[in-house]
């Protein structure tokens, strides 16, 4: 009989992500902001992510988006926070999304 080999503690799996998602992290804000832009152009609709300290600048990214570029021509369709338990040990970490649609 053949052993079988120990099984190792694997990551989690990183899922592809939808095209219309922004996660923002600690790029400069305009990049971000840019990005957003094209698939709000392209899809008519976008989620921008963050967690953590980033949640400001995922407001930033929001809010230069519809005031600045589109002037007034995007809305904030919705806005969901919450909470997710991250690490070893584990710690709460805040967490945000941002929906942005075009008028039509």
């Amino acid at each position: 009989m053949a052993e079988e080999p120990a099984k190792e503690a694997q990551p989690k799996e990183r899922q592809a992500m939808p095209r219309d998602v922004i996660l923002v992290g600690k790029k400069p804000i305009m990049s971000y902001a840019m990005a957003a832009l094209m698939q709000l152009k392209e899809s008519g609709e976008i989620t921008i992510k963050a967690r953590g300290r980033a949640i400001s600048a995922a407001v930033d990214v929001a809010e230069v988006v519809s005031k600045r570029f589109l002037s007034g021509d995007a809305v904030v369709k919705d806005v969901a926070i919450g909470t997710e338990l991250i690490g070893e040990p584990p710690r709460n970490v805040s967490t945000i999304e941002i929906k942005l649609s075009t008028k039509k």
